[in-house]
């Protein structure tokens, strides 16, 4: 299990951070408190414990915070990690940046061993998600993004009431997980009447709502789109836990995401 094992600070650049108990973490800034905290995109350093402990074989008597990282990592190899992928720690989300870094001069490190491994294995992160960070705190990286199709009739930019409703439902939930640091990405797909009876579809990675909440689906007369087509039309519905949906509400949407997330936890190796 990848985790945190310390946490450093240090009040001045070019020295050694020290242990604390927890770091708060801002966006746009880093760690509060810490030298190298500012906005830009090394807000935050990440090496690991294995790292360290190369260089302890090398007879070098030093721990956790001696190479300024800030926060201190175990069993996740950082420098594999692509930029731009995000890392979950505690209670924040971090986006790598940087892999490794040039040292203009030589440290105190470099001349006792030959070597310093921060240049090499570390890493840096900007805070994508504020909060706190402890040792102890797993770090996982999050689900693949998610991607939502919303399939609807449309007539000259004209859609019907309860499709209307879906998209106005759907876009503030996906607004809820981006305040949270998880961007979903949304398609909408537009439909001629000739494909009406797909009309307020749902796809989540392209697995419709209703397989992902085990309900299924039906249709009812839909005044609005008989008005919209100039005949009697009827519109998909979803029936879910002894309900009858016509236009897909919040909470369906969001446990349709939450599922699909879990769905892709339980398929990760």
């Amino acid at each position: 299990m990848a985790e945190v094992m310390a946490v450093c600070i240090s009040a001045n650049k070019g020295e050694r951070k020290k242990p604390v108990a927890q770091v708060e973490l801002r966006v746009d800034h880093g760690i509060v408190g810490d030298a190298h905290a500012a906005n830009w995109h090394r807000q935050v350093s990440l090496l690991a414990q294995e790292s360290i402990d190369k260089m302890r074989d090398l007879g070098l008597d030093v721990t956790t915070g001696d190479f300024a990282e800030n926060i201190t990592t175990s069993g996740i190899d950082l420098v594999s990690l692509p930029i731009g992928s995000r890392l979950e720690i505690g209670e924040t989300l971090l986006e790598v940046t940087q892999i490794g870094k040039e040292c203009h001069t030589r440290c105190a490190i470099f001349y006792q061993a030959g070597d310093c491994v921060m240049p090499k294995e570390g890493i840096f992160v900007k805070v994508i998600r504020p909060g706190l960070i402890r040792p102890g705190d797993r770090i996982t990286t999050p689900a693949a993004p998610i991607t939502v199709e919303w399939r609807h009739y449309d007539k000259a930019g004209a859609t019907c009431d309860r499709c209307s409703d879906t998209g106005a439902n759907l876009k503030q939930v996906l607004r809820e997980y981006a305040a949270k640091g998880m961007l979903i990405e949304l398609q909408e797909t537009l439909l001629d009447e000739d494909r009406i009876s797909e009309s307020n579809l749902v796809l989540i990675n392209g697995v419709s709502l209703e397989e992902l909440l085990a309900a299924h689906s039906g249709v009812s007369e839909c005044p609005s789109c008989s008005c919209l087509t100039g005949s009697a039309t009827s519109c998909r519905t979803v029936h879910c836990d002894g309900n009858v949906y016509e236009q897909l509400t919040p909470e369906l949407l969001r446990n349709g995401v939450e599922a699909a997330l879990q769905k892709q936890r339980t398929a990760a190796p």
